[in-house]
């Protein structure tokens, strides 16, 4: 038995690509299963991220395995073999285990050095064993990978190097609108990203408004920085209010539209508002780029 790793991320793929490809937590749980029930894996993680989806398998055969896992990756981007291909990455063995532990080190983020995507490692591998689609083979491997990650940021300081990709983004912000220290933000998201933002936002002295499509959710984040928590039915007066707007939903379409910002626009007098969308899928639809 050998490890395989077969992925598609923000290295190879555009981001029209990578929306195919994401995955909620119920298709990464239908994938790990899908997976071990092919005729050459026998133990499987998913790890499913903004920027990736990376499968890490035990298999009997090369070829066997990369074609039953790139079957099963087209199935769910709706694609086939032959159009994801161009896009995927292949490892094997001993390249497979240093991507991994490349990965879980932050060295393939698209900020280098982030320390986000090891606690994603954290919680793909802790759902494979939920699930029993690990074993023997895979259960060292994935903990050697999660020690490496560890060690790398403790020994190197590469975390203090390479920002996460939320204070980049607001860096972003901050160039372009000057401090956000007073501005008023809204965060459309409460899951990890979101909580993320709303973290990262209150620390640098801006106003945080959080909103959900679970309420209860936005209002434990919110109370958590000091922040105040909004119904996504109030989208459109919160959008008029507000300097930036940060969306990070877990939403498979659009959630903020076009004619949602126009609106919003209309009331600010020519005042600017900065959008950032860490979602993927992407929340808000591409036309408002152009406005």
């Amino acid at each position: 038995m050998s490890l395989l790793a077969v992925g598609i991320s923000h290295q190879t793929a555009p981001v029209a690509l990578l929306e195919q490809v994401s995955m909620s937590g119920d298709d990464t749980v239908k994938a790990l299963h899908e997976l071990v029930e092919s005729d050459h894996v026998s133990e499987v993680i998913v790890l499913a991220t903004c920027n990736r989806v990376e499968i890490f398998a035990e298999v009997d055969r090369f070829h066997g395995g990369v074609t039953d896992v790139s079957r099963v990756l087209a199935r769910h981007a709706g694609a086939t073999v032959e159009e994801l291909s161009p896009y995927v990455t292949v490892y094997y063995e001993d390249q497979a285990i240093g991507h991994l532990c490349t990965v879980a080190a932050g060295l393939d983020s698209m900020v280098v050095g982030e320390t986000q995507v090891l606690g994603q490692l954290r919680s793909a591998y802790a759902l494979a064993r939920q699930e029993g689609t690990v074993g023997r083979e895979l259960h060292p491997i994935a903990q050697r990978a999660l020690r490496v990650g560890k060690r790398v940021h403790a020994e190197t300081g590469i975390d203090k190097a390479g920002a996460s990709l939320v204070s980049v983004a607001l860096d972003r912000v901050t160039d372009l609108l000057g401090e956000l220290a007073g501005r008023p933000v809204l965060v459309v998201g409460a899951g990890s990203m979101g909580a993320l933002a709303a973290t990262t936002l209150a620390r640098r002295g801006a106003e945080v408004t959080v909103s959900s499509r679970t309420p209860a959710s936005a209002a434990r984040l919110a109370g958590s920085i000091d922040g105040r928590q909004a119904d996504l039915e109030q989208l459109p007066a919160e959008l008029a209010a507000a300097d930036v707007l940060v969306t990070c939903t877990g939403a498979t379409g659009t959630v903020i539209g076009a004619e949602v910002v126009t609106s919003a626009m209309t009331g600010r007098g020519g005042r600017p508002l900065a959008i950032v969308d860490l979602a993927l899928p992407r929340d808000v639809e591409p036309a408002v780029a152009g406005q």
